[in-house]
């Protein structure tokens, strides 16, 4: 099927790049080691239930929460490498 400038399948790559890219963001954001006793951003104390369970955290649930609240204005479409999407 002609689709203008695009070659066959570039929906699906990306569709692929897209969720690459997510997933890449996803694994970096996970932390590592060990975990902080109190929270980084706010000092508070971290549960040990939550130190437990998340090896590796260095913020409290709620510092975690605004966190991922701003992190989230990163998701959307990953339109590189579409002509289409360049010329509109």
């Amino acid at each position: 099927m002609a689709s203008g400038w695009a070659p066959d399948g570039a929906v699906q790559d990306q569709i692929d790049s897209t969720i690459e890219d997510a997933v890449k963001r996803a694994r970096h954001s996970l932390s590592r080691g060990n975990s902080a006793a109190v929270c980084q951003e706010c000092g508070e104390p971290i549960p040990e239930a939550r130190r437990l369970a998340l090896p590796g955290v260095q913020l409290c649930l709620s510092c975690q929460a605004e966190r991922d609240k701003k992190m989230s204005s990163h998701a959307g479409y990953n339109r590189r490498g579409s002509k289409d999407s360049q010329l509109r």
